[in-house]
């Protein structure tokens, strides 16, 4: 075996061997991982922070049952750093909800860095389990009410998340039913107390949270410290925009690849596109978000294009004063939604209500709210003609007359709308029989001719009117005669070359 001279040294290391290798390995891991955490035995890793890990851990004793730990990394033990992990605690200590992880213990490791334990969530992001147990619109909108019910809890107790996402909003399984879980305050804000002795601040300029789901005022750098309950809402109807449309409502890549101030902008000023349209520019992508919906696409769009997508975009709204005023309210029109009540993004409006009204009892009135549709129409139709022929005229006198006239043709369609049309279907015309919209119609129609006797403007407008209902059901021949009377009646009142 020959030595090195004196005084020197080999110039190659000898290289480790597989064992060697593992062993290293193994120290490594160990010294960056503890293998226990005051009583509890270290299993796994379960997640990793900037300033903290989660692990998954045994209690044995005086129970044993599976836990979470959460511990400040070594050498993240900063005044800062703490302050933040012991408002998060103290946070999570003050709630008390099925929906939110709770608090079951706080301590110090042997070197003095804090740690808490909480209740073991072995679940998955909610956008995850949606897409992975293919939940159609319902379920999905379901799901979300219960994240919203864990972060109005938090409100109440004056405690604001600032980092809504899916990865912090988990579903496992309780009794084989889907339970939503919200985790991880790390960022969390207190409104109305400290959360800890420890001072806390937020630096200028500093962005709180993750700029997919952020919003506009917290992507402010001098106003993170204004958020307020809002911002968490705007950051749920991101989650409800990514469940409904399966994608964001701005690429992540383009708000990554950003710099500080073009994310600022971005999330400050450009309006996200509705959901329905960003599914149409999915491309091919399309067809696999409406089959995780079980939903052919078509309808998926026409779906999320709808007052559905009404919901989400309230949430997003630049200003806070225009979004929902809590997730209890945005809880809310997602029922309403499922329940076919007006919702609170809608336009107020007595017609929206009262075709919601109609919808949710469409099997006992489906005759009625057609003809209020149909009275509705009448009345739209009609002022509009008059505006159009009062446009036309030329010259004073002429002007008011054909105001005139119009004015007429609107009283005498509502009049004959409500007094023929509906009136046919009412209890003692029809006799307990269970009318058909074309029924009714047909039983009013015959009465036009008489009705409007010398008054051929009236009776054509009434006949448009007729003429549009019947092809709408699909009555060609009859809409076609309607529309032929209204036409000669016209000519013959106005004209051939009058405008309308």
């Amino acid at each position: 075996m020959e030595l090195d001279p004196p005084g020197e040294t080999s110039s190659t290391v000898p290289p480790l061997g597989a064992s060697e290798f593992a062993r290293l390995v193994t120290v490594f891991r160990e010294l960056r991982h503890p293998r226990q955490i005051g009583p509890y035995f270290i299993e796994e890793l379960i997640a990793e922070g900037g300033m903290g890990s989660v692990y998954r851990a045994e209690q044995r004793h005086p129970i044993r049952r599976t836990v979470a730990v959460k511990v400040i990394k070594l050498g993240m033990d900063t005044r800062e750093v703490v302050a933040r992990f012991e408002s998060e605690r103290q946070a999570l200590a003050m709630m008390d909800h099925p929906n939110v992880a709770r608090v079951l213990e706080a301590g110090a490791t042997d070197d003095g860095r804090p740690y808490f334990v909480m209740e073991y969530v072995k679940g998955e992001p909610i956008t995850d389990f949606a897409d992975r147990n293919t939940l159609p619109i319902a379920q999905r909108l379901e799901l979300f009410t219960q994240a919203c019910a864990a972060v109005q809890h938090a409100h109440q107790k004056a405690i604001i998340h600032r980092d809504l996402k899916p990865s912090n909003i988990l579903v496992t399984r309780v009794d084989d039913q889907p339970q939503v879980k919200v985790i991880d305050f790390g960022v969390a804000k207190a409104l109305s107390q400290r959360l800890t002795e420890r001072t806390l601040f937020t630096q200028t300029g500093q962005l709180v949270g993750t700029p997919e789901y952020m919003a506009p005022e917290q992507a402010d750098g001098n106003g993170a410290l204004d958020t307020d309950t809002r911002s968490d809402v705007y950051s749920l109807g991101v989650v409800l925009y990514e469940l409904l449309a399966g994608a964001l409502p701005f690429e992540a890549t383009t708000l990554r690849g950003a710099g500080y101030s073009e994310i600022q902008r971005i999330i400050r000023e450009v309006d996200p596109p509705r959901p329905s349209t960003r599914l149409s520019k999915l491309g091919k992508g399309g067809q696999e978000v409406a089959r995780l919906r079980q939903t052919p696409l078509d309808r998926l769009r026409r779906q999320l294009g709808g007052e559905l997508e009404w919901i989400p975009l309230k949430a997003l709204r630049k200003e806070p004063a225009q979004r929902y005023a809590s997730a209890a309210e945005l809880a809310e029109d997602v029922d309403n939604y499922l329940a076919s009540r007006p919702l609170r993004a809608a336009p107020e409006s007595a017609a929206y209500r009262v075709s919601k009204f109609l919808r949710r009892h469409r099997a006992g009135v489906a005759a009625s709210a057609a003809m209020v549709f149909l009275l509705l129409t009448g009345i739209g139709a009609t002022t509009w003609q008059a505006v159009r022929a009062t446009r036309a005229e030329h010259g004073a006198r002429a002007a008011q007359r054909r105001a005139e006239d119009s004015a007429d043709e609107v009283r005498e369609v509502n009049r004959f709308l409500t007094e023929d049309l509906l009136a046919s279907a009412s209890p003692e015309v029809a006799r307990g029989q269970e009318l058909t919209v074309r029924e009714a119609l047909d039983r009013a129609a015959e009465s036009v001719a008489r009705r409007f006797q010398a008054r051929p403007l009236s009776e054509a407008a009434v006949r448009s009117v007729l003429a549009d209902t019947y092809d709408s059901l699909g009555l060609a021949p009859r809409a076609l005669a309607h529309a032929q009377a209204a036409l000669e009646l016209t000519r013959g009142a106005r004209g051939p070359d009058d405008a309308q």
